[in-house]
């Protein structure tokens, strides 16, 4: 957030970013906000992270003179048109008054880029700036090799700045090649072993990981998949070898946002949602029967807060088991259960903000009146 800059939040994703070597880029939102600072923003994330954050473009204006802004990759000004949300820009040189700014960042970032690869190196010392196509595979390895952080800013809310963002998560972030090997372990026996690695290869055994699971009014329970490695056919049958059950392909569609296109087959490295798999829950991994795998679990941490809920009347009693049952499905870090002295219904969950949007999610969508 542009005015706020670098949150409690923030410092709690970036140390498990940290943790599981996630490559990272900065978006720096809201700059249209009253008090919004994109270079204050960099300099706090370099305080409270201690990462290096190198800006790869600056907005021009904040709060309600944002315009445009500076691409310091290129060096060359995007400037938004109209009032379709960002949808539409031109292109121009950079105005006078920005080019010291322009070229002070600019700076920072070919040292940072050239750092990563001693010939590069060489030709800077000897005054020669890399082209674009370099600079860009520059910042690619110094992205992956977590050596730096490239920053961006914008409005999401009016679009503004984010296909730069887009094209950025293209040019620099790992794609599934670019990962290394999936360590698994065999189903009960907890020592991961090569032989049984797994990585984006349409040719390996499948393996997959349920990492979501989604109630949709239409087409009932969602699990969302990720494909690790191999591919997948409907109709298929698979193991979930987290619980040690036989599961077959029902409907595989890909989702976006709320809309959805069916499919009949995915290869590795997609994202897609599975109708109609009856055990499987979230954090299960999802094998080929003939080559079983269980990929690294997610860790689910234990609730800090509880609450009592009771239905306002007997005809919702029903209605609220069955959905605090499926919400606690969707999400583990969510428990529900039966205080066996008051005989109360008690919710516990990660925050005050966990259990009033689930308290919320009843009221609309299962229309429980608790």
């Amino acid at each position: 957030d542009a005015n706020a800059g670098v949150e409690p939040q923030t410092e709690t994703v970036w140390r498990q970013a940290d943790r599981y070597k996630v490559p990272r880029m900065v978006f720096v939102n809201k700059m249209d906000k009253i008090g919004a600072d994109f270079f204050n923003c960099v300099e706090m994330i370099e305080d409270r992270t201690g990462a290096v954050a190198v800006p790869i473009a600056f907005p021009i204006g904040a709060e309600t003179e944002l315009e445009g802004l500076v691409d310091l990759v290129t060096m060359e000004e995007w400037l938004w048109q109209g009032e379709d949300l960002g949808a539409s820009w031109i292109k121009a040189p950079i105005r006078a008054e920005l080019q010291e700014t322009a070229d002070k960042w600019r700076a920072k970032l070919v040292e940072s880029a050239v750092e990563q690869d001693d010939e590069a190196m060489m030709e800077y010392l000897e005054g020669n700036e890399p082209d674009v196509p370099t600079l860009r595979k520059l910042i690619r390895k110094g992205t992956l090799a977590m050596a730096f952080v490239p920053v961006l800013g914008g409005s999401a809310f009016k679009n503004k700045g984010v296909q730069p963002l887009l094209n950025a998560v293209v040019d620099y972030l790992p794609s599934p090649l670019d990962v290394v090997d999936y360590m698994g372990f065999k189903p009960g026996d907890e020592t991961e072993t090569r032989d049984i690695a797994r990585r984006a290869d349409d040719d390996m055994p499948f393996s997959a990981l349920a990492f979501k699971i989604w109630n949709d009014p239409f087409v009932g329970s969602l699990t969302f998949t990720r494909i690790y490695s191999g591919k997948l056919e409907k109709g298929d049958s698979f193991l979930n070898s987290t619980k040690g059950k036989k599961e077959r392909v029902g409907r595989m569609m890909i989702m976006h946002s709320n809309d959805r296109d069916e499919i009949s087959e995915a290869f590795s490295g997609d994202i897609i949602a599975l109708g109609g798999l009856k055990d499987t829950t979230t954090g299960d991994t999802l094998c080929a029967v003939n080559a079983p795998v269980v990929l690294e679990t997610m860790t689910f941490p234990e609730p800090v807060i509880e609450i009592a809920v009771e239905p306002k009347t007997k005809g919702d009693q029903e209605k609220m088991g069955l959905a605090l049952q499926r919400l606690s499905a969707e999400d583990p870090s969510f428990r529900v259960e039966t205080d066996l002295e008051s005989g109360q219904t008690i919710m516990k969950g990660m925050g005050e903000l966990h259990l009033d949007i689930l308290v919320d999610r009843m009221r609309r969508e299962f229309k429980v009146e608790a």
